[in-house]
């Protein structure tokens, strides 16, 4: 998650930005996807990296050789091989084929979190700071109380109360993300509510709301994307840790659940039972983090001339 970044930090990117020029619409256009390729290699390796797990995982009903519970393809425990690039586990169910299918959950559950997470932030931090008063204040107790909470100890006692259903901790961890974003899309219109063409704007009669959506919005966009893509790999690292200490439960399998199911009994014997969902899960958080580094430095304007 991105509690740990400053609201001062968020504040200055988007004055910065201001003194270059109002909205410009044009962020994430070719030319600077060119420039991010050409300056961030690293992130357009991460981003090339991402599509293919991506790829891979949704078309795991075409390239998978199993269905992901289809038991006995080949004596159990069967180490890597040719027929079975990540060998079998105890079941004889073959781990290439569920590695697919449980990155398709995986990769969506982390995808999902971030999005209403962010969604949340930026309704609650963009009203919060654009309204301020009684609205900003209640707001803010909100954020200090669900803050000082133990995100894990949370998460981990409302998987126990509703027997580990995944819809419920997935809301949790949007809930849970929300007060950190919320505090720097806050502290991002606050910077804005003052400059000369949202003043414009508003005594021209313009209403609150045409204000938010065509002034405020595209101006914060740069910060939505940078905290949404360092988030993703975040959450789907906190999803897939929930899964693994047990407490997330279903019949599809995820790259958490892997791990939960042959980590302790078969860590020795069968290792690669451990390294395939770990490194899935590993790569995939690198990757996403590394792609949040690259788009931060390209659409933070003090870093662009570094």
């Amino acid at each position: 998650m991105v509690g740990n970044t400053s609201e001062g930090t968020a504040g200055g990117v988007l004055a910065l930005d201001m003194q270059e020029g109002a909205a410009r619409p044009g962020m994430l256009a070719p030319s600077r996807l060119l420039k991010l390729a050409r300056r961030k290699p690293l992130g357009t390796i991460s981003l090339i990296l991402l599509l293919i797990i991506w790829a891979m995982c949704l078309l795991a009903p075409v390239i998978a050789p199993y269905n992901y519970d289809q038991l006995y393809t080949a004596p159990r425990l069967s180490a890597p091989s040719t027929a079975h690039i990540f060998g079998t586990d105890e079941s004889g169910r073959d781990v290439y084929s569920r590695l697919l299918y449980a990155g398709r959950l995986s990769l969506a559950l982390g995808l999902a979190a971030t999005a209403l997470g962010v969604a949340v932030a930026v309704l609650f931090g963009v009203v919060s700071g654009y309204a301020a008063g009684l609205f900003d204040l209640i707001f803010q107790r909100i954020t200090d109380t669900l803050q000082a909470l133990p995100v894990l100890v949370v998460l981990l006692v409302l998987a126990a109360l509703f027997h580990g259903d995944r819809i419920v901790v997935l809301c949790a961890v949007a809930v849970l993300f929300a007060p950190a974003g919320g505090r720097l899309f806050r502290s991002a219109t606050l910077a804005l509510r003052d400059q000369p063409f949202v003043e414009a704007a508003r005594v021209v009669g313009a209403s609150p709301r045409r204000v938010v959506v065509t002034h405020i919005l595209p101006n914060i966009y740069p910060l939505i994307i940078v905290i949404a893509t360092a988030s993703v790999g975040a959450n789907l690292l906190l999803l897939a840790a929930l899964s693994f200490l047990g407490f997330i439960s279903g019949d599809y399998p995820d790259w958490g659940t892997m791990l939960n199911l042959s980590a302790n009994a078969y860590m020795v014997a069968a290792p690669w039972l451990v390294i395939a969902p770990g490194m899935a899960i590993t790569l995939s958080v690198l990757a996403y983090n590394l792609l949040g580094d690259s788009l931060r430095d390209i659409l933070d304007p003090r870093l662009r001339g570094s």
